[in-house]
């Protein structure tokens, strides 16, 4: 499938010639007009403020009214929100969706472990987490779903992986980027076989840079202000990305999940006076004091433990055994209020949803809600809090006349089980989801399980393979074989993205072409063993799909 298309676009490239990223057709999320009027719908304007049987304008990405009487404009396009609930949209203070993994650096020949260069050592705090982003990939999609619209992004790596960024979940052909640069990215992740290899050796390393770098910029500010008698000072870019820190214009980003890691970076920033925030905390709330003291800025992460242990069955269990259960689940239940702890501490915090699925991240929260956390503090650890901590306030996190067109739009308070999200708008561009769709299966996925021979009709010519759907626990997965368009035969790529109801299919997947990743689009009708539909790749255009389901045989 794709193969000559894939071959006319690296000619395209080879060219010169940039390929745009552009908003797919197929998803329908285009501005058809840049003004929207959302009607009598239940608006919650910031955490513990709501409106009732109110009105939204908004136009060219920005709210320009709330009300009751409001007048809509002509050219409008109108949402009857009368049975809808409306929020700001969730900011995400760390995010590593569509952020790829740079390449492994290469060991050089002979060299030292006990000295080894900086990028093989994972220290690459001048590296920019926006040359490793993709927005077009299929997970911003997923985590929009949820109702994020601004994301930290952080980048990937070990110790100093780089430097974090802003970005808004919009538009594809838009940079969608708010700040280039929201602070220095750091983690207890070390190198196999490589100094500083251990945590007490990261500290160390991270004490000499931080110490370094300030000399470094001392020294250069002497020589800029006089050359008489001071050398010039020599580059060096891993130092220098320390420079912003130092001079307290942007924090560190510290990733430590547990109290004693907390306890680590804590010590780190006393000695060194860098500004502070500490990001996917798994507990901690019994530093709640020191926290607040070294005004720290805190980030917890949407992540929880798994409850498998905590529903064993241990009727016939030793006494050893029912002891060591019931630490664990002290440690469970402590994890799940974790939250509500922090916020009866006075801590402000937002959430991260790094390490934890798309679609555990509601349940979670709901889950914290029942071990303590108010639904207000939730609704503020994903609003008012992370926009405060970011300093974006002025334009996003509630909903107010001239700050971003953020929304999310559901079928009932946010926090109640039965709530669905039906349309959220990121940048003032509106994404809507059928509620009625879903991946389980409910008898609807087994027509869909199986193997199926497709044809892909493209500007080069027909293409052939095979997609292969799978059910398991009412979750549909997939993958497709395809032409590998770097040569080499036929490569296998994952479904994402999945959506059926029994008629309408729809999924992605990815290709590289010359170093560059792809989404592909493909939506359709099933009907019986047949499936016609399109596939689209960014600004492309749709391209025929065929495809017919192969009989189970059955002996």
């Amino acid at each position: 499938m794709i193969k000559r298309l894939t071959i006319l676009m690296m000619g395209i490239c080879l060219m010169g010639i940039h390929l745009v990223h552009g908003q797919s057709d197929h998803t329908g999320h285009r501005r058809v007009t840049g003004t929207y009027a959302i009607t009598n719908a239940t608006i919650t304007t910031q955490p513990g403020k709501q409106l009732s049987g109110s009105t939204i304008i908004i136009k060219d990405g920005l709210i320009q009214a709330i009300g009751k009487n409001e007048t809509i404009p002509v050219d409008a396009k109108i949402i009857e929100g009368d049975s809808l609930f409306i929020y700001a949209g969730f900011i995400d203070m760390g995010s590593q969706a569509g952020v790829e993994k740079p390449e492994e650096a290469k060991k050089p020949e002979n060299f030292d472990p006990s000295n080894p260069p900086n990028d093989v050592a994972g220290i690459t705090p001048e590296r920019s987490v926006l040359d490793y982003w993709d927005i077009s990939d299929g997970s911003v999609g997923d985590w929009r779903k949820v109702g994020f619209t601004i994301a930290q992004l952080l980048p990937k790596g070990e110790m100093l992986p780089g430097n974090a960024a802003l970005v808004v979940y919009g538009a594809t052909e838009s940079t969608n980027v708010l700040d280039e640069s929201t602070g220095l990215y750091a983690q207890f992740e070390t190198v196999r076989g490589v100094y500083p290899g251990t945590t007490l050796g990261l500290m160390a390393k991270y004490r000499e840079l931080y110490k370094n770098a300030e000399l470094k910029d001392q020294h250069a500010q002497l020589f800029a202000s006089n050359t008489n008698g001071i050398s010039r000072p020599e580059k060096n870019k891993s130092l220098e990305a320390f420079y912003p820190v130092i001079n307290k214009q942007v924090p560190v980003i510290f990733e430590a999940k547990e109290e004693l890691e907390i306890r680590r970076v804590l010590k780190l920033q006393q000695e060194l006076g860098f500004e502070l925030v500490i990001t996917d905390l798994e507990e901690g709330s019994n530093l709640a004091q020191e926290l607040l003291e070294a005004n720290a800025q805190v980030v917890l992460s949407l992540d929880l433990p798994d409850d498998k242990a905590a529903e064993a069955d241990l009727k016939e269990a030793t006494e050893a055994a029912k002891s060591a259960h019931k630490r664990v689940v002290e440690a469970y239940n402590s994890s799940l209020a974790n939250a509500g702890k922090f916020e009866k501490a006075g801590v402000k915090f937002g959430f991260s949803s790094n390490h934890v699925k798309q679609e555990d991240a509601l349940k979670n929260l709901r889950l914290m809600i029942s071990h303590g956390l108010s639904e207000e503090g939730a609704l503020a650890a994903l609003t008012t809090h992370p926009a405060q901590i970011l300093g974006i306030d002025n334009f996003a996190g509630t909903i107010e006349k001239g700050k971003l067109a953020n929304l999310v739009i559901a079928t009932d308070s946010i926090f109640s089980e039965e709530a669905k999200i039906n349309y959220v708008m990121a940048d003032g561009y509106l994404f809507e989801y059928d509620v009625t769709k879903s991946k389980k299966g409910n008898g609807e996925a087994k027509n869909l399980t199986g193997k199926w021979n497709y044809t892909s009709e493209t500007p080069g010519g027909t293409s052939s393979g095979e997609i292969r759907f799978s059910d398991k626990s009412g979750n549909l997965s997939g993958e497709i074989d395809v032409d590998d368009p770097n040569g080499g035969g036929t490569i296998t790529r994952e479904l994402e993205n999945i959506s059926y109801n029994g008629k309408d299919l729809s999924f992605t997947f990815s290709i590289t072409v010359q170093g560059q990743k792809l989404t592909v689009s493909t939506k359709g009708k099933v009907d019986g063993a047949d499936f016609n539909g399109t596939i689209s790749i960014r600004d492309m255009g749709n391209f025929s799909l065929t495809a017919k389901k192969v009989p189970d045989l059955k002996f």
